[in-house]
């Protein structure tokens, strides 16, 4: 075997890996880890008669909205952050930071509000953030948040609506 040929096959081989990695390190949709696990529970037809297109293709299956596109991003109110799927309340404005990534983020959700699961989907780990109550996708956690957490709930704008504080 000669040099070109040995980095051929390696080369081929960590492809064929990779591409292995990927698809089985997909996370599963809520709906497909719901398993009746979560208090609300709608079929797919439900849940597109309630939600828009972009909102079910956050919340139903797992994409990311592209950044600095919600308008949520420059929310300076006071108020709660609630589930477009359920309007469960999850965040609060007095934990929202601005992190510069394009995406509405948050240092701490409300209590008894999020789920997470291990994601090892795009070649890296993450920790995927969902409703606790209809497992509807938000976004991901990541550690380098501002004190006093330390985290950085990333969340796509679209998988929340804004409620202000009553005056």
């Amino acid at each position: 075997m000669n040099r070109r040929e040995l980095l051929y096959g390696t080369g081929t081989l960590a492809l064929l890996a990779g591409g292995a990695t990927f698809l089985s390190g997909r996370t599963m949709s809520p709906a497909e880890a719901s398993e009746g696990n979560f208090e609300i529970m709608k079929s797919e037809a439900e849940w597109r008669s309630i939600l828009s297109p972009d909102q079910f293709s956050v919340l139903r299956e797992e994409a990311t909205e592209r950044p600095f596109t919600s308008p949520l991003n420059k929310e300076k109110r006071a108020g709660t952050f609630h589930c477009a799927g359920c309007d469960l309340p999850v965040y609060s404005s007095e934990t929202k930071y601005d992190s510069g990534t394009g995406w509405p983020s948050f240092w701490k959700s409300l209590p008894n509000a999020v789920g997470t699961k291990p994601d090892n989907s795009l070649f890296m780990q993450r920790t995927e953030v969902h409703c606790r109550r209809c497992g509807g996708h938000f976004g991901h956690i990541f550690d380098d948040g501002p004190p006093p957490t330390g985290k950085r709930h990333c969340i796509n704008g679209l998988a929340l609506t804004f409620v202000a504080a009553q005056a």
